[in-house]
């Protein structure tokens, strides 16, 4: 045989090889998916100032927290998002949450977007520290937006005239939960 006998039989070789191997058998698989409930929450105010817009001592000092959040329950989720206080007004002497004066309160209502939880509409005490408290509830098969939804906590603090002069921080936690 001559080398070009050769070269034309590894030739055709090649291409028949390439051919079977072209020809293999097909496959299938099944994917499987398991979707948990999931939660997250966003606090779009790291700071909320309480201001007082009334006459001398006419108006609560009032503000307002913002936040987003995701939510995802299945049909026996439980899911909420509370909020404690951790830690006190920087005083030495009034204001403080926990214990403030006879007749002084400290109260939130808040807002929910209303497809996927439901706010706080009557105002609930604060006058506790780490007490955690329900700001938002969901129901089963509760989903926000793939971009999140929106909620705010209003806050009301009497404005009551024992109170120390001077500018005062305290820490709220919230959380949320789906379980």
């Amino acid at each position: 045989m001559s080398r070009y006998t050769i070269a034309v039989i590894a030739c055709a070789l090649l291409v028949m090889a390439g051919v079977v191997q072209g020809q293999g058998l097909a496959g299938t698989t099944s994917l499987s998916l398991n979707v948990p409930p999931e939660a997250a929450l966003n606090i779009t105010d790291a700071t909320t100032g309480l201001s007082t817009s009334g006459g001398v001592f006419g108006a609560p000092f009032t503000g307002t927290t913002g936040f987003t959040y995701k939510i995802r329950t299945g049909s026996s989720t439980t899911a909420k998002i509370t909020l404690a206080v951790a830690s006190d007004f920087n005083s030495t002497a009034e204001p403080k949450i926990a214990g403030l004066p006879t007749g002084d309160t400290m109260t939130y209502t808040s807002t929910a977007t209303a497809a996927s939880g439901a706010g706080i509409t009557t105002a609930q005490p604060v006058n506790s520290l780490n007490n955690a408290t329900t700001v938002v509830t969901f129901n089963p098969q509760a989903h926000s937006t793939k971009a999140g939804d929106a909620g705010s906590v209003s806050w009301t603090l009497t404005n009551d005239p024992v109170y120390e002069v001077g500018a005062f921080t305290a820490t709220v936690t919230f959380t949320i939960s789906a379980t």
